[in-house]
């Protein structure tokens, strides 16, 4: 069962001792969607859609959620989050995302979303909120990765 959108970005914010900003968590959850789907026949890591937005994949529910933190740190506004056992294989993904990404800069971020290769690329359209990214894309980007 994927897990709700309010309990991963919670999860990363908490990782992250709460200094991401609402880009940074997007694209932090795109990833750990990404390589969940892929190493897992693509099932959902988080039960949400994203789409693709012009600094990259967006899962809109959140961006409303939090956008009113800017650039600047997001507060815990994530009242409806429940937290993950210690052996939910959707942690140790969120774990390995983090630890490999948390510690990269926003544009650092957008540049790795935005591989020629990605999913994201081949549904953006310039200026067009609302293109969504389909699963299967987002799986076949994990696939394009790992084969790099």
């Amino acid at each position: 069962m994927a897990a709700r959108p309010d309990s991963v970005a919670k999860y990363i914010c908490e990782k992250g001792e709460w200094k991401v900003s609402n880009l940074q968590l997007q694209k932090l959850i795109y990833m750990a969607q990404m390589v969940y789907m892929g190493q897992n026949d693509g099932t959902r890591l988080v039960n949400a859609s994203f789409q693709a937005w012009d600094y990259g994949p967006v899962v809109p529910e959140l961006y409303s959620k939090v956008r009113m933190y800017g650039a600047g740190p997001i507060k815990d506004v994530f009242w409806q989050a429940r937290p993950f056992k210690a052996d939910d294989s959707r942690k140790t993904t969120l774990d390995e995302v983090c630890k490999e990404l948390l510690s990269c800069k926003p544009g650092e971020l957008v540049n790795i979303t935005h591989w020629s290769k990605g999913a994201w690329a081949s549904n953006y359209v310039p200026g067009i909120k609302g293109n969504e990214i389909p699963d299967t894309n987002i799986k076949a980007e994990y696939v394009r990765r790992i084969a790099n």
